[in-house]
């Protein structure tokens, strides 16, 4: 990691004018996503989780992750920002640990949760404030840029309203965070509303029927700074291993096979 690309990945993040954070989940998805243009690349927790074998929330450690983390660095030279779940602890002081070690692993950001992994419950609010504050300390003395993200999670996980919300989100801002996430507002108005609402830039989950509908211009219409997949894509992949393997192994039936990606397609974008 160096001072060029951590600043090179704030950069990006601009309001109105949203790039895609692709969310890969090996080395081999990573690369692909490189040759296809991609300007910054991220983890996916639920993705390298389903590489392990496990479920999504909290089953992956620390050391798991930030392993994995430097694969993925280490596959292109693009930036990538680590989706490290609540930081892999309760206590601030675990979370400021694990912004430095997010660092020493290449990562030129990463994204902290509001939630007490691995139940759905979120962290009450002045702990969650001091989580993200000490987050944001730890990143501001490292000796290069990085991009720290606090994340709202509760209404994703059906644990608190859009006004609490908002009300967390401001909050982190205050504390030191550089963008802001509330992943899968009810309504695409309360997008618009946080992104009117916070002054940072935010993150947007494409993700779920009323996202993936929109498309790059009607984000950046609602001043969106940057859309991510988290685990969208890495799910895309195992829907097409349901959709091919049930026929095959229910019935025999091989046919589905025939629609895989060209070989020497995906062989230059490894060589890449």
């Amino acid at each position: 990691m160096t001072k060029d690309i951590g600043s090179a990945f704030r950069a990006l993040h601009q309001p109105g004018n949203p790039f895609i954070l692709a969310n890969a989940w090996d080395a081999g998805s990573a690369k692909m996503l490189a040759a296809l243009g991609a300007q910054a690349l991220a983890t996916t927790s639920a993705g390298h989780a389903f590489t392990l074998g496990r479920p999504d929330m909290g089953r992956v450690t620390r050391d798991e992750a930030l392993s994995h983390a430097q694969d993925i660095v280490a596959a292109t030279n693009l930036p990538v920002s680590g989706d490290l779940e609540n930081g892999y602890g309760s206590a601030p002081e675990t979370v400021a640990e694990t912004v430095r070690m997010a660092s020493e692993a290449g990562l030129a950001g990463c994204s902290i949760e509001d939630t007490a992994l691995p139940d759905a419950t979120p962290y009450e609010f002045e702990l969650a404030v001091e989580r993200i504050k000490a987050a944001a300390a730890a990143a501001r003395a490292l000796p290069h840029d990085f991009v720290l993200v606090a994340r709202a999670d509760g209404i994703l996980n059906r644990q608190y309203d859009i006004e609490e919300a908002l009300r967390r989100l401001r909050a982190f801002v205050e504390a030191g965070a550089d963008c802001l996430y509330a992943p899968i507002p009810r309504e695409t108005a309360d997008l618009a509303r946080i992104c009117r609402e916070i002054p940072a830039p935010i993150n947007a989950l494409a993700a779920g029927p009323k996202y993936t509908a929109l498309t790059r211009a009607d984000y950046a219409k609602m001043g969106v700074a940057r859309i991510s997949l988290g685990s969208a894509l890495a799910r895309v992949t195992h829907q097409a291993i349901l959709d091919a393997a049930k026929p095959f192994l229910q019935d025999g039936d091989f046919s589905a096979l025939s629609h895989g990606a060209n070989g020497s397609e995906i062989d230059r974008m490894l060589g890449s």
